[in-house]
């Protein structure tokens, strides 16, 4: 798991039709969630039993006359320092311009492989005009449409051969991996540091693997697991602006190498439009969570209805997941500190909770007697069995059901509501799906 791939090149070369292209070969990530537009960013994708997730740099550039010294250069510095592949998007019919120029030097000198990708090939005498684009030194132009499709299942061939074999070591050991995760200067730097604290022996790095994100092995005061740092935390970046892309493309690799994400808040700003990216990042990656609000020592009235407020700001801002644990405390004055490391043990323990077949029945049956779904068109509907699935990332429960295309969705909520009354689940998110008898 991890490779991730970017999309980068000027405005209008069709770098979102083509994330649009790729991102579909695999229908069962397009999210449920109403698609806002920085939705449409981020991606998995899924070709030859290989599966990577693919970034389109599109969707940050501000628009201001001065576009490509401010947004396009950070964007293109950014993608090759975070990412094992890029595919450089060219438009065949303008061929090569000053901008595509500057893109290219980038990449030059980046030392990432790199894939020309001659974009608006719409037939065949087109193709002739791709031989220009070897003038950037970059190997050889692929000719593909992404209106169209054609050429694409040749990109992906190249793509999937070009990435880096994952080193699976530290993967095999069965230990919790916690990221900490949040936007720019929320306090992650500190809260690891408050982790790791004086005592560095305790602590191995296991060495930055292909995808550059650091697990540190934490084993002291009883607890063991990886931290999975948000890549590069420790060494900051040459890029030092606090630009909302930074953050995404940072936490992508962090969120999916994890199984539980500490999310920073920072006590002072509330919830805002950043926090909400990295929080819909953990959620279609179906990661459990725990909610860390930092710099709690600025705070000046520390009494239980501020706390009490607070909670219900940020439980509103995540709905319909409430279900997580919210911890305040400053990773500077190590308030609470610990207490954050066992909430998420608790979590991750959760998310491995097993609940054997014939309890579940015991208890869900009667309830669902008492309360069927809602009959459609004069039709009952019957569920009669109901298990957990073994063997799977979050806990899921399958119900069968005669009809189970009728049953809607708040009945989903409340059989999820049901199975957390009874069980702790706490800080990690359930699926049920309701199958044909």
């Amino acid at each position: 798991m991890g490779n991730l791939v970017a999309i980068v090149g000027r405005p209008n070369v069709g770098k979102s039709t083509l994330f649009n292209r790729l991102t579909n070969t695999r229908h069962a990530i397009v999210s449920d969630e109403a698609g806002t537009t920085r939705d449409r960013q981020y991606g998995k994708v899924e070709w030859c039993g290989k599966i990577f997730s693919v970034v389109d740099t599109g969707g940050w550039v501000i628009n201001s006359d001065d576009i490509f010294e401010d947004a396009i250069r950070k964007q293109v510095i950014i993608a090759t320092e975070e990412c094992d592949l890029i595919l450089f998007l060219v438009d065949i019919m303008n061929g090569i311009t000053d901008w595509d120029n500057e893109v290219a030097a980038i990449l030059r000198r980046s030392k990432k492989p790199v894939i020309v990708v001659a974009n608006k090939t719409d037939s065949n005498e087109l193709r002739y005009n791709s031989a220009e684009f070897y003038a950037f030194g970059l190997g050889d132009p692929f000719c593909i449409s992404s209106l169209t499709g054609s050429g694409t299942g040749d990109l992906l061939d190249e793509v999937v051969k070009r990435l880096p074999s994952e080193s699976e070591d530290e993967e095999n050991i069965d230990i919790p991996r916690f990221a900490v995760v949040g936007r720019p200067n929320v306090g992650k730097s500190s809260l690891i540091n408050a982790f790791i604290g004086e005592q560095r022996h305790i602590v191995t790095d296991i060495a930055g693997t292909t995808r550059d994100s650091i697990y540190t092995r934490y084993n002291k005061f009883g607890f063991d697991f990886f931290l999975v740092d948000t890549a590069g935390i420790r060494k900051k970046g040459k890029v030092n602006e606090d630009l909302e892309y930074y953050s995404v493309m940072r936490s992508i690799r962090a969120i999916e190498n994890s199984d539980v994400c500490i999310l920073l808040i920072d006590s002072q700003r509330g919830i805002e439009a950043q926090d909400m990216n990295i929080f819909q990042l953990i959620q279609r990656n179906a990661k459990s969570l725990v909610v860390f609000v930092n710099k709690w020592d600025l705070v000046e009235e520390k009494n239980n209805t501020t706390i009490k407020h607070f909670e219900e700001a940020i439980r509103s801002r995540l709905a319909p997941f409430v279900d997580f644990p919210i911890i305040f405390g400053s990773a500077l004055t190590n308030q609470h500190i610990f207490r954050v490391l066992e909430v998420a043990k608790n979590t991750y323990i959760n998310r491995k909770r097993k609940i054997p077949t014939r309890k579940f029945n015991e208890y869900m049956l009667p309830i669902i007697e008492a309360y069927p779904p809602a009959s459609v068109k004069g039709k009952y509907i019957k569920i009669k069995y109901c298990s957990q699935i073994p063997g799977t990332q979050i806990p899921t429960f399958v119900f069968y059901a005669n009809l189970p295309q009728y049953v809607k969705e708040p009945y989903y909520r409340f059989l999820e509501n049901k199975i957390r009354a009874e069980w702790d689940f706490t800080g990690t998110p359930i699926r049920i799906y309701i199958r044909q008898k």
